[in-house]
């Protein structure tokens, strides 16, 4: 598996919009995102389509993939972050140049919908993608040092290991639509199955993932790490019937990490834990909850494709990822 050059002080980050249109952020939060990025080192530019809107508030197949492979050919640009998520990057998966991507590898991040388009270039490209923070999460003004830092961690650290630990709080708030006034909560990491395991990490969000299955677009996920999330429109029995068509498709599996819930999901521990009970391939694996991945804030950011150790014993987690 390659592993793109990482980001550093001065790297250039181009941003496109492969599945909603940036067009649905306020001008103030585009402005906001920019100079935080900005702040960090990095020169910001735009696709040249990224604002366009259609009455599904993206734009055509044609116009997200000249900016994805504009992006990738441009010798300007070191890394993609993508504007947001929304619900159809796999539109654009059987046209895309994996050939030029493969010629021309460099980071991309971003999650929710965009675990489509991720995986798709890490199967076929046999390339890292990552998942993690959008250009607009950038915006988000409390609990994003932690998030900011994460990403660092993962992006800015000259590919060298890193120990995923909690975040000290997390937010289930819209940020977006009001920074000043907000809810935290202390984080607590849960552990369903003990156990030490090493191997590939694919995941992202499961919903998501799942529309690859049957594809050429899906990765094989043998002796592999998952890590899964989704958002607030899953409710425990959805998620149970997401999680199974994974689990069925996967040809093994060493640990599996789920992702903080949203509270619209109504998924308690009760809930969770009665879900995992039902698959006895998760009894002998370890098995980790309420993780900093997802819709809930900060966002940590994780390399699909790339290697990892998890271990829980006595209460205790070490998560240790390779970039």
């Amino acid at each position: 598996m390659y592993t793109p050059a990482p980001l550093k002080k001065g790297s250039h980050i181009r941003v496109i919009a492969p599945s909603r249109s940036a067009s649905i952020l306020s001008e103030e939060g585009v402005a906001q995102a920019k100079k935080r990025l900005e702040t960090l080192g990095f020169t910001v530019s735009f696709g040249q389509h990224v604002f366009e809107c259609d009455i599904h508030s993206s734009s055509s197949i044609e116009h997200r993939l000249s900016d994805l492979h504009d992006a990738f050919i441009d010798k300007k640009v070191d890394g993609i972050l993508t504007a947001i998520g929304g619900f159809n990057s796999n539109e654009l998966l059987p046209y895309i140049d994996y050939d030029l991507i493969r010629q021309h590898p460099k980071v991309l991040c971003g999650y929710s919908d965009i675990t489509a388009l991720a995986t798709a270039i890490t199967a076929k490209c046999d390339m890292v993608t990552y998942s993690g923070p959008h250009f607009s999460s950038f915006q988000m003004e409390q609990g994003q040092e932690e998030q900011t830092a994460m990403f660092q961690a993962c992006l800015m650290n000259g590919g060298e290991p890193f120990e995923v630990i909690p975040s000290t709080k997390w937010s289930d708030d819209a940020w977006y639509l009001d920074q000043a006034n907000r809810e935290f909560h202390p984080t607590k990491w849960g552990i369903y199955q003990e156990g030490t395991a090493e191997g590939i990490l694919y995941g992202g969000n499961l919903c998501t993932l799942n529309l690859l299955q049957g594809t050429p677009f899906m990765p094989r996920i043998k002796d592999a790490i998952l890590f899964v999330e989704d958002d607030e429109l899953v409710f425990p029995e959805m998620f149970a019937r997401d999680l199974t068509s994974l689990l069925h498709h996967t040809e093994s599996i060493k640990g599996l990490i789920i992702g903080r819930f949203q509270k619209k999901s109504k998924m308690t521990e009760e809930h969770l834990k009665f879900i995992l009970d039902k698959h006895p391939m998760l009894q002998h694996i370890p098995v980790i909850y309420d993780v900093d991945i997802g819709h809930t804030q900060p966002v940590f950011t994780l390399p699909i494709g790339g290697s990892t150790e998890l271990s829980c014993y006595g209460g205790q987690i070490q998560w240790r990822v390779h970039a």
